[in-house]
This record gives structure tokens, C-alpha cells and sequence, in this order.
């Protein structure tokens, strides 16, 4: 059994920085995408980012190309989003989430995913 444990997250002001991060345990395929969605107030779960193994290519939303960043430690088994020059509309609950076996049209999907982490507040604000 996959599990996925976040941590990071906070409040920052706009411009600045927060790196999040989910430790993930039990996997053994090599074949897969971590993924990064998040979810504001009254708005639906959307895809942010993910990574994909074993070909370690990237994928971003338009909204945060540019500034966030998701790469991989595989030494701590864990997934990093590097979030730069925030925005208040950034301002969610973020989730990390891994999907067995991808293909490419349904690494944004948040439906195709099967393992998820507990979220971890983001706020953007002055």
C-alpha cells in the first residue's frame, strides 16, 4: 500500500517562497506520476503539476509555469514543489498524489489518481 505524507505550507506573503513536501512509502513500481493539485474555497480539486518516472518529464499549469517547480529526491523517497513568487490566488489546500502506470493524456486528471496525501494549507497574504 502506497502512502503519501505532506508537510510544508504556511502563510507567505505575496512574492515570496514555500517549498512543499510528500514522503512517499510502500511503492515498488517504477512506473508512475506524482502529481500536485490543489483546491481552493468552494472551487473543485485542480492539477498544478507532476512528475513522471521513469522518464522524469515535468508537467505544469499555465497559472504557475514559471514559478513552481516539482523535482524528486529518490535517496528520501520524496516529491518537492518549489512555489516562487506567490500570488493570493494561489492561496489552496495542496495535495500530492500518485498515479500507478500513466499515460500522457491523463497525467492532469485528477480522477486517475489513486493515492493521495492529507493537503497542507498554502495562504498567500499580506
Amino acid at each position: 500500500q502506497v502512502q503519501l505524507v505532506q508537510s510544508g505550507g504556511g502563510l507567505v506573503q505575496p512574492g515570496g517562497s514555500l517549498r512543499l513536501s510528500c514522503a512517499v512509502s510502500g511503492g515498488t513500481s517504477n512506473s508512475y506520476a506524482m502529481g500536485w493539485f490543489r483546491q481552493a474555497p468552494g472551487k473543485g480539486r485542480e492539477f498544478v503539476s507532476a512528475l513522471r518516472r521513469p522518464t522524469g518529464q515535468t508537467y505544469y499549469a499555465d497559472s504557475v509555469k514559471g514559478r513552481f517547480t516539482v523535482s524528486r529526491d529518490s535517496a528520501r523517497n520524496t516529491v518537492y514543489l518549489q512555489m516562487n513568487s506567490l500570488k493570493p490566488e494561489d492561496t489552496a489546500v495542496y495535495f500530492c498524489a500518485r498515479l500507478p502506470n500513466p499515460i500522457a493524456s491523463t497525467i492532469r486528471n485528477v480522477d486517475r489518481y489513486v493515492y493521495w496525501g492529507q493537503g497542507t494549507q498554502v495562504t498567500v497574504s499580506s
